[in-house]
């Protein structure tokens, strides 16, 4: 369970103010490339290139369309106050600023196609975290999880608490709005989806939104769930997504599919969203079976 107490929401986004673990996670990958001592010079320009392929088919430079329309969503989280457009602007201002792309996002009429990239994954995290935590949905209810009794109530979490950009509280907000109404059938397609899909920042599935990745995972399936997308997209799109929010993790699990002869483009996305290589455990039993495997998990940690 992640507390709200270990990080803050500032310290999560200077890690997203520039792409440095991508970089990072880059160059450790070039490592678990074996090359053979005695032909090092030689592989040098070959070993390169293969580490370019690769992560360039795990995080496209030119990112990947996300297949959603966002409308007027932030307008709306604008308007219930579950975004303070003035805590936001402030907090990017000192960063790496606040474009008219963010702005648009949170304002009317936003019916471009998004595309998450290396330079923009953080804010949408944190647009979708809003999403996640202010949409009401009985996932927010599940008294095994979010609303159990023994973790002291649903404020206790970093996915809560951690939230610091909305208007009053974030329990004020918590489960709160109707801003993605879902038919019967969807929902069921978000329950049983969301329990597939983990994060290598904890051993929680989205299911259990103790986190911001989590929260924002459940607002994006929520999401494309409202609006027709199918189960094997929403597997397809939750990968692209969590690769860009975990830049080291789906890189290091590429090149162990890779060297179990298994290229990126043919991955099953459920599978890889799955515990066994998703997971904090998961992650941790793939990356000791990597050569050289890199450290760390890139993209920040599990809590705000």
């Amino acid at each position: 369970m992640e507390t709200r107490q270990e990080r803050t929401i500032e310290e999560f986004v200077r890690e997203y103010s520039a792409p440095l673990s991508i970089l990072a996670a880059g160059a450790l990958m070039a490592m678990a490339i074996s090359v053979s001592p005695s032909n090092r010079a030689s592989n040098a320009a070959a070993g390169e290139k293969v580490q370019e392929q690769l992560q360039e088919s795990v995080l496209p430079t030119n990112g990947v369309t996300l297949p959603i329309t966002w409308g007027d969503l932030g307008a709306k989280l604008v308007e219930v106050g579950a975004i303070d457009p003035d805590k936001i602007v402030a907090l990017y201002k000192d960063r790496e600023g606040f474009p008219a792309e963010y702005q648009k996002l949170i304002e009317e009429n936003a019916d471009g196609k998004i595309v998450i990239t290396n330079w923009n994954s953080g804010y949408l995290l944190n647009l979708l975290w809003a999403l996640g935590l202010a949409n009401s949905n009985p996932i927010l209810e599940d008294t095994s999880e979010m609303m159990n009794p023994a973790y002291g109530g649903a404020d206790r979490f970093a996915s809560t608490g951690g939230w610091t950009l909305a208007k009053g509280s974030a329990m004020s907000h918590y489960n709160t709005h109707m801003l993605v109404p879902l038919t019967p059938a969807q929902q069921a397609l978000v329950d049983s989806v969301s329990r597939n899909i983990f994060r290598p920042c904890c051993g929680n599935s989205t299911h259990f939104p103790d986190c911001n990745h989590g929260m924002a995972m459940l607002g994006l399936l929520e999401l494309m769930a409202s609006q027709g997308i199918s189960e094997q997209n929403m597997y397809k799109t939750a990968l692209a997504v969590n690769s860009y929010w975990f830049p080291e993790t789906y890189l290091t699990i590429a090149v162990y599919m890779q060297q179990k002869g298994v290229a990126w483009k043919d991955v099953s996305p459920k599978e890889m969203l799955s515990a066994p290589y998703s997971s904090s455990s998961g992650y941790q039993n793939i990356s000791s079976q990597v050569t050289l495997p890199p450290r760390g998990q890139g993209g920040g940690g599990c809590s705000a």
